[in-house]
C-alpha cells in the first residue's frame, strides 16, 4: 500500500471518474447502441432509455452526470422532456441530439437549459470532447454520494478506499464488514464500478430480507415443477450476474444449507437450479457484506469457516461514523445541499447549536441516520438556520441531556478547583481569590452557588 501511486486528491478524482454515468434517451435502437459503445469504450457507465416517458425516473441524482436526449420521440418531445428533467435535477447537464437541427431548435433548447445541440450523424470526437469538458467543469461532489464517504478525511476510511482501489480491478472475492448504516452496499457498488465488470450487471441480494427457501430460489433459480407454483423455469440471480458482480448483503444471515451451496459456487463457479440436474456455470465476482461478528458466528456453528475464508480474500472494514468525527459536519453539509435542492429550500443552513449537537452524538445508525436526520430537518425548516426544534424529539432530548451533563461537569470541576485553591491558601479566602486571579466577592458568590458556604 505504501507504493500505491495515488495521492488522496488523486484518489478522489479516480473515484469520481468511475462513478460518472451518462443517460441516453432515444427511441432509435441503432443510435442507442452506437452511443453506448462509444461511451463505454471511454469507461463511462451508460443507462439507455428508449421510452421517453421513463427517462426522468431513470435519473439518479447521485450518479447521473449527464443526459443525451433525442429531440423527436413519440408521445413526448425533447424540449418537453428537457423541461421535466430540469424540474427534477436542475444542475444536470443535458445535451440535445437531433436529425432536424435548425436555429430555432438550438435557441429553444438553450432557452430551456440544454448545454449543447448535436446533429445526427454525430461526430464521435466532437461529442466526446464536449462531454469531457462539461464533466470537468462539474464539482466532484455533484456526482458522488456523500454516503460513499468520498469526502472523508478519516485515516480508517481512507484505508478502506485504498483497499477498494487496489482490489476492485481483480476478480478476488471481497468481504465488507461494518455496522448497519455505514455504507457497505455503496462500497460494494464502488468495487463494481471500479472493476473491469462495470459494463455488466451488478446484482444486489439482501440475504436477511428473504426466508431461506425463497432465497435459494432467487439465487439459483428453479426448473418448472420444482415446487408448488413453479409453473415455468426461472433463471437465478447467479445466472443474471454472469460476467458481472453479485453483492450478497448481510451474508451472516444466510442459512447453513445455502452457505454450503454458495461455497460450491465460489469453488467451482457452477451450481444447479432447484429441481434441476445439469450444472450451470456463472463467472460472477462475489462481494459480500455483514454487520455480524463473523468469528463469533463461526465459533457458535452459525457460519461456515471455509465459506468465510473463501469470501474474505480481501476484507474491507468500513468504520462507524462515531470513529470519524471530522467527517460528520462535511457529510451533514452535503446532505443539506442535496435535500435543500430536492425540497426547494434555497437558503437553509445549520445553526451553531445543531452543528455542536451533531458532533456530540454517538450515531448508532451511522451515515444513514445522519442522512435521515438532515432530510427531516430540511422538510420542517422552510428557510433560515435549522434549529434543535426542527429535529426529531429524541435528538432534542439528547441535546438537553448533553447540556445538563456539561453543566454538572462544570460545577464539579469548578468546586474542585476552588477547594484546591482554599487548601493551598491555608483556608484564607482572600489568598484563594488571589491564586485564582479573581476578587474575593466573585469567589464568595461562586462558593455560594456551589453550596460551599
Amino acid at each position: 500500500l505504501c507504493r500505491f501511486p495515488f495521492t488522496w486528491r488523486g484518489l478522489r478524482i479516480y473515484y469520481a471518474a468511475m462513478k460518472r454515468e451518462i443517460l441516453i434517451v432515444d427511441d432509435d435502437q441503432t443510435v442507442c447502441e452506437s452511443l453506448s459503445d462509444l461511451l463505454r469504450g471511454k469507461d463511462f457507465d451508460v443507462t439507455v432509455v428508449m421510452d421517453p416517458g421513463k427517462a426522468v425516473a431513470a435519473i439518479d441524482p447521485r450518479t447521473t452526470a449527464l443526459a443525451l436526449v433525442d429531440l423527436r420521440m413519440p408521445n413526448i418531445g425533447g424540449i418537453e422532456l428537457l423541461q421535466l428533467i430540469k424540474s427534477r435535477v436542475p444542475d444536470l447537464p443535458v445535451v440535445i441530439i437531433t436529425g432536424f437541427a435548425t436555429v430555432d431548435t438550438a435557441v429553444a433548447a438553450m432557452k430551456y437549459g440544454a448545454v449543447d445541440v448535436f446533429t445526427k450523424p454525430i461526430k464521435s470526437s466532437a461529442l466526446l470532447s464536449q462531454i469531457q469538458r462539461i464533466l470537468a467543469e462539474r464539482p466532484l461532489h455533484d456526482s458522488l454520494p456523500a454516503d460513499e464517504s468520498i469526502l472523508t478525511t478519516d485515516p480508517l476510511m481512507t484505508e478502506a478506499l485504498t483497499l477498494i482501489a487496489r482490489a476492485a480491478p481483480t476478480d478476488a472475492p471481497i468481504l465488507i464488514r461494518g455496522e448497519t448504516g455505514t455504507g457497505k452496499e455503496l462500497a460494494a457498488r464502488l468495487v463494481h464500478r471500479s472493476s473491469g465488470r462495470r459494463g455488466r450487471e451488478l446484482v444486489e441480494v439482501n440475504c436477511a430480507a428473504m426466508p431461506d427457501t425463497l432465497l435459494e430460489s432467487e439465487m439459483f433459480g428453479h426448473e418448472r415443477g420444482a415446487f408448488t407454483d413453479a409453473r415455468e423455469r426461472k433463471r437465478g440471480l447467479l445466472e443474471v450476474a454472469d460476467a458481472g458482480t453479485i453483492f450478497l448483503d448481510e451474508i451472516g444471515e444466510m442459512s447453513p444449507s445455502t452457505q454450503a451451496k454458495m461455497l460450491r459456487v465460489l469453488q467451482e463457479k457452477r451450481f444447479t437450479r432447484l429441481g434441476g440436474v445439469e450444472p450451470i456455470r456463472s463467472d460472477c465476482r462475489v462481494v459480500a457484506a455483514t454487520n455480524r461478528d463473523i468469528e463469533a458466528a463461526i465459533a457458535a456453528g452459525q457460519f461456515r469457516e471455509d465459506l468465510y475464508y473463501r469470501l474474505a480474500v480481501v476484507e474491507i472494514y468500513i468504520p462507524p461514523l462515531r470513529k470519524r468525527p471530522d467527517d460528520i459536519l462535511p457529510l451533514a453539509e452535503h446532505f443539506l445541499r442535496q435535500y435543500s435542492a430536492a425540497y426547494g429550500r434555497a437558503h437553509v443552513s445549520l445553526s451553531p447549536e445543531v452543528r455542536a449537537l451533531l458532533v456530540s452524538l454517538r450515531w448508532p445508525g451511522n451515515v444513514r441516520e445522519l442522512k435521515n436526520l438532515i432530510e427531516r430537518a430540511v422538510i420542517f425548516c422552510e428557510s433560515g438556520a435549522i434549529q434543535p426544534h426542527h429535529l426529531s424529539p429524541q435528538y432534542r432530548e439528547t441535546q438537553s441531556t448533553a447540556c445538563t451533563d456539561l453543566s454538572d461537569r462544570f460545577a464539579a470541576s469548578a468546586r474542585q478547583i476552588i477547594e484546591e485553591a482554599i487548601q493551598r491558601a491555608g483556608g484564607s479566602k482572600s489568598e484563594a481569590a488571589r491564586i485564582l486571579h479573581i476578587d474575593r466577592k466573585t469567589l464568595y458568590n461562586r462558593m455560594k452557588r456551589f453550596d460551599m458556604v
